[in-house]
């Protein structure tokens, strides 16, 4: 029998769009987004969000533009931010034409409810003349009268009915550069869903649990679900949606990916769950650390084990790792290899200075290889 590598991901095969500069599908990487929660009228409070989002390493915000005073706003804000904004637009096509005006990247909008095919056209003219993308995003919660009636209740095939009827319409209308999202609470619709959607079309996905719940609740769900469908293969682009900050949504999101080997950005820190073993504090310490490398975005793996049992295997995987020894002495080890003992110091502090210093140096590595690249292409 025939074994696929276990950590070979063979993602799909999808058209790219683009959002702005992000590209998104076909070999593209798989983009974070998140969603503004103030008021898009309270222009101020929405930049400062979206700030603190860009600043652990969001790709793509959504804005809600539900009146014409937030597309008035919209202008501000995109021209404020530094990533690629998505207006949110439910039923008022109107809204849609204000904010490509207005500079968004993308419309989060389904053809089929904002009314005549007339309107739809408007729409989409829209969108070509100010080179907006689009996302059709299709809700368990809020499917076509219709469907339900054919389908009985939410289910995968009514979801990916309405998808595929809304992409329709802007196919007809000369237009595919669109993404597409199913999006359920239940893990098991929303999985379901996108495996018969990515099955159907070629066109790139946005994948979500939506509603998932609080950060604690929200994040297993979000990472049971789009891990099993990342895994296969399957997504372009990810929202964790949490009932929390925005740049909380962010973190998760890479840390879903990094735990897939998709994506890196920032420190990844492996450490144990702590036992009686332990030579130091594991949890407290771990937490602070975590803390203290929320800047860094090199990517880098670090290790923090509290006993010899497992410490020098997983410290033999890392770049930098200490492992906890006895009468206060723990071992500290760079690219995989023991290097120096470490006694009665503040454990956070030295690792702190440590991973600095390697980001530092994989920094000027990173700058030097792009300058010889330059310099080589120059040449040619």
């Amino acid at each position: 029998m025939s074994v696929r590598p276990y950590r070979d991901i063979q993602r799909r095969k999808s058209r790219k769009i683009h959002v702005g500069p992000v590209p998104v599908g076909g070999d593209a990487p798989i983009s974070v987004q998140t969603m503004t929660n103030t008021l898009t009228t309270d222009a101020k409070a929405t930049i400062e969000q979206i700030r603190r989002a860009e600043a652990v390493g969001v790709d793509i915000v959504r804005v809600s533009c539900p009146d014409e005073g937030s597309t008035a706003a919209l202008k501000e804000i995109v021209q404020a931010v530094n990533v690629p904004i998505i207006a949110d637009i439910h039923f008022h096509y109107k809204r849609a034409i204000e904010a490509a005006q207005a500079g968004a990247a993308c419309l989060r909008i389904n053809p089929g409810n904002i009314g005549s095919a007339q309107r739809v056209r408007d729409v989409v003219q829209a969108a070509k003349d100010h080179g907006c993308s689009m996302r059709i995003g299709v809700n368990a919660g809020s499917l076509e009268k219709d469907l339900l009636e054919k389908y009985g209740e939410p289910c995968p095939e009514a979801m990916v009915e309405s998808a595929l009827d809304h992409a329709k319409i802007l196919e007809d209308n000369d237009f595919t550069e669109f993404k597409i999202s199913v999006k359920a609470s239940d893990v098991f619709l929303a999985v379901a869903a996108y495996q018969g959607l990515a099955d159907a079309c070629d066109y790139p996905l946005h994948l979500g649990i939506t509603e998932a719940g609080g950060t604690r609740v929200g994040t297993v769900k979000s990472s049971v679900g789009m891990g099993m469908l990342l895994w296969s293969g399957i997504g372009d682009t990810i929202r964790v949606s949490l009932s929390a900050a925005p740049e909380e949504e962010v973190k998760v999101g890479f840390d879903i990916l990094k735990s897939l080997n998709l994506r890196h950005r920032g420190v990844n820190v492996i450490s144990c769950p702590s036992c009686a073993r332990q030579q130091f504090d594991v949890i407290e310490n771990v937490r602070l650390l975590e803390e203290r490398l929320s800047h860094i975005t090199t990517p880098m793996t670090v290790s923090v084990i509290g006993c010899v049992v497992n410490g020098p295997g997983e410290a033999r995987e890392t770049d930098i790792g200490i492992t906890g020894g006895g009468n206060g002495t723990h071992m500290v080890y760079i690219a995989g290899q023991p290097d120096h003992k470490l006694k009665q110091k503040d454990v956070v502090d030295h690792m702190v200075e440590l991973i600095e210093k390697k980001a530092a140096e994989i920094a000027l590595e990173q700058d030097a290889e792009k300058k010889r690249a330059s310099e080589t292409q120059a040449a040619e």
